[in-house]
């Protein structure tokens, strides 16, 4: 028996191939039951090298969306790579080059491809690189000025689930905490317990609250808020307890600063607007009377917090963090055993897992000799404005000239808002190229495409820092056609430019993995066990750390004693009112926590509906969409999106329909799923359906149900430029005619 490892789980595998999840998975991943059937997807899959017919011919561009391409082979393919990166540093500057790698190619330690064309990328001269995430941009800006912790420290951090169940009385769930969402880790995971944690909170009798426009998962109780109000709940529960002077006003004092100016503009000293239970009663469309009784029964009780990433990726996204951990300061629960302020429960497997936490090697990063950068959302403004400037972080920074981007290992076709900018934007650099194994809208929009190979047909190691388990990822096919490793295509690369020494070390992908196990060892050994020799692990290929579980409070030293324990912000202490953000003088985002109308959607339209757009349970993101998991909860080949029966009939509609989405960035097809647990004026399209945009009676339309075709590219704010995929709003109309058949599961034109 063989193992291997994704980012939605282990499985182990017999000579037939087949993929059978973990035994001790408690709740396997849909995910994974379509992953070896999009591998093996030869009609979705790249099996040879190819350049765009237009670009051989001198076109920079001005036909990349719309152009044909032709058959080349791999030697051909290297040297027009490695031809044209040395002829865009020479002509433009390494800053030129985009070094466009943002995706979750694959859980494997070695085999990660935005550390292997980073790799190549910073040895041949230097590329522009990306900063933050498209998950959760504003936190990763916004956290260390709040709290002096990294996003990624703090989530290190935060009560482990089974502390929560023990200790909690009362859990808000703003944005709710879903297994669907939790199926996934970035460097793969070997169980998913976030379905078992939130039976074990019911059972436990903790008081779970779920605010969202979606019932979900929700077990206790579920408050159907209006998409983008949260921040307005969140400020009306501090008001409420303040008023009642149930504040816990030693906490405040001890470990907060900023607090005074906070509480003058939710009292409504500073604007004259008190922040009452009314108030938000009319923003949120919830009613005062409950906001009113929660608020008098948080204060004493043993309280947490939550929000999940998807509520900062909206219009103004910082201020339900700055206002979720005011509210928990209020309360004065941080710092005790399971309770407090947490971000993230819920959005992938590891976040609340009571794990030790182990520093796993990877590949040797190379500096990059560039550093220019952007954050990572704001692609389609860099290519669309060279030279322009644009605030983040309390800098003025310039876009870079873009000519030459190298894209490995994602699909900003999938990830991106307003898809049609982002298209337009597309044809601006003069190359585009990109490394992938299926024929993903980004493939069809490069220059040159280098197929790669899949996990499934590679070795690997699997090291999740917080799993508890380790794999050795065994290769489960041969590639199809052509595909190769991306290490073997930028190896080959790099020696056209002179630097496969500097590249490989000498080293094959099996030296490689040889290598990264040996310093795992080390490691190992330094943490107090051993492992296995390296052949006696991948003979074995599972091997599971001992005494794994570690459970951590978050802010729990600091809060003992403020003055030994000081936090890296401004003043030490949890920051309320954060004065350097302040001096920033942002009209998007000001120094305390703030009601902030989104840009669209309050209020909302007549006939209007919230787009909805979060992560599918059938694939991740937009991988596995041709593997047969996905491809069979579509119906009639299109993505389903879920509509409230009362909105349904109001629009003529019924289950199974297909309707149209629009608004002024774009619109797409999709079926229609009726759902009563959710908000009539809000429509739910999962992401992830691969882009097929056709001409149909003249009009551009995605017809396959791709949201972002209809989500705004705009930054959050000033601070952090992250995305607001869920600021959104759409118009929804029952569709009659034929439906177009689907262009993008198949080859495209190829000479």
């Amino acid at each position: 028996m063989k193992y291997t490892a994704a980012h939605w789980g282990a499985y182990q595998f017999g000579d037939d191939g087949v993929l059978r999840p973990l035994q001790d998975d408690p709740q396997p991943s849909r995910v994974g039951e379509g992953w070896r059937s999009a591998s093996l997807h030869a009609a979705s899959r790249v099996l040879t090298p190819v350049a765009r017919k237009g670009w051989l011919n001198g076109d920079k561009g001005g036909a990349r969306c719309n152009d044909s391409f032709v058959a080349i082979s791999w030697d051909k393919a290297t040297e027009l790579a490695a031809t044209e990166l040395q002829r865009v540093h020479a002509a433009h500057g390494s800053q030129a080059i985009f070094g466009g790698s943002y995706g979750w190619s694959s859980a494997g330690r070695f085999h990660h491809a935005q550390s292997q064309m980073r790799r190549m990328l910073a040895l041949s001269g230097g590329f522009t690189s990306s900063r933050e995430t498209y998950s959760h941009a504003a936190a990763e800006v916004l956290f260390p000025h709040l709290l002096g912790l990294s996003n990624r420290a703090f989530q290190d951090d935060m009560p482990a689930m089974p502390l929560v169940a023990e200790h909690c009385d009362v859990l808000l769930a703003f944005g709710g905490i879903s297994s669907r969402t939790a199926q996934i880790a970035s460097a793969g995971t070997s169980r998913h317990e976030v379905g078992s944690w939130l039976q074990h909170l019911h059972e436990k009798g903790c008081r779970v609250i779920t605010i969202s426009p979606e019932r979900g998962e929700a077990l206790g109780e579920w408050w159907p808020i209006r998409p983008g109000t949260d921040t307005a709940l969140m400020l009306a529960l501090i008001h409420e307890t303040v008023a009642e002077g149930r504040e816990d006003k030693a906490f405040l004092t001890r470990c907060t600063s900023g607090w005074d100016s906070l509480r003058d503009y939710v009292m409504g000293m500073s604007d004259g607007v008190p922040k009452t239970a009314d108030w938000a009663a009319a923003i949120c469309d919830l009613p005062a009377p409950d906001i009113r009784a929660l608020a008098k029964a948080l204060p004493g009780k043993a309280s947490l917090v939550s929000l999940a990433w998807g509520m900062q990726r909206a219009d103004h996204g910082e201020q339900p963090l700055m206002a979720g951990l005011a509210l928990a300061c209020a309360l004065g629960q941080i710092g005790k055993p399971g309770t407090g302020f947490a971000f993230g429960y819920g959005s992938t497997a590891p976040v609340g897992r009571a794990a030790r936490l182990i520093p796993w090697p990877s590949l040797p990063k190379v500096l990059n000799p560039v550093s220019d950068y952007i954050p990572v959302a704001r692609i389609a403004d860099a290519l669309l404005h060279p030279g322009e400037p644009y605030a983040y972080n309390g800098t003025t920074r310039r876009y870079p000239d873009l000519k030459l981007v190298w894209w490995c290992g994602g699909n900003p076709f999938h990830h991106h808002q307003d898809l049609t900018r982002l298209e337009q934007a597309w044809a601006r650099p003069e190359t585009v190229i990109v490394n992938e194994h299926h024929w993903t809208a980004t493939a069809r929009r490069a220059d040159l495409v280098l197929p790669a190979t899949t996990a499934l047909e590679r070795d690997d190691l699997m090291m999740n820092r917080r799993d508890p388990t380790l794999i050795y990822m065994s290769q489960n096919h041969a590639p199809l056609g052509q595909a190769r490793d991306d290490f073997d295509i930028f190896a080959d690369i790099a020696e056209a430019l002179g630097l496969r020494n500097a590249f490989t070390e000498g080293r094959d992908a099996e030296g490689w993995i040889r290598r990264l196990w040996t310093q795992a060892e080390e490691v190992a050994e330094h943490a107090g066990f051993s492992l296995p020799d390296f052949d006696a692990f991948r003979s074995e290929g599972r091997f599971d750390v001992p005494d794994a579980n570690e459970e951590r409070t978050a802010f729990a030293d600091f809060v003992k004693d403020p003055e030994r324990s000081p936090l890296t912000t401004e003043s030490g202490k949890l920051t309320l009112t954060n004065e350097t953000i302040a001096d920033m003088g942002l009209s998007d985002c000001p120094g305390h926590a703030t009601w902030l109308p989104p840009v669209e959607g309050a209020p909302l339209e007549d006939g209007a509906f919230h787009l909805i757009s979060g992560q599918p349970s059938t694939r991740l993101h937009g991988q596995n969409d041709t593997g047969e998991t996905s491809r069979a909860a579509k119906i009639r080949d299109r993505e389903v999106a879920r509509l409230h029966p009362g909105a349904a009939a109001r629009l003529g509609v019924v289950d199974g329909d297909a309707v149209k989405l629009s608004n002024s960035r774009g619109a797409c097809l999709c079926a229609v799923a009726l759902e009563p647990a959710m908000r009539a004026d809000c429509i739910s399209l999962p992401t992830g359906a691969w882009y097929d945009v056709q001409t149909i009676d003249g009009q551009r339309l995605e017809v396959h149900g791709n949201p972002n075709v209809l989500t705004r590219d705009k930054g959050c704010s000033a601070l952090s430029q992250g995305n607001i995929a869920h600021t959104c709003v759409v118009r929804v109309e029952r569709w009659d005619k034929p439906l177009p058949p689907l262009t993008v599961t198949r080859q495209p034109k190829i000479d």
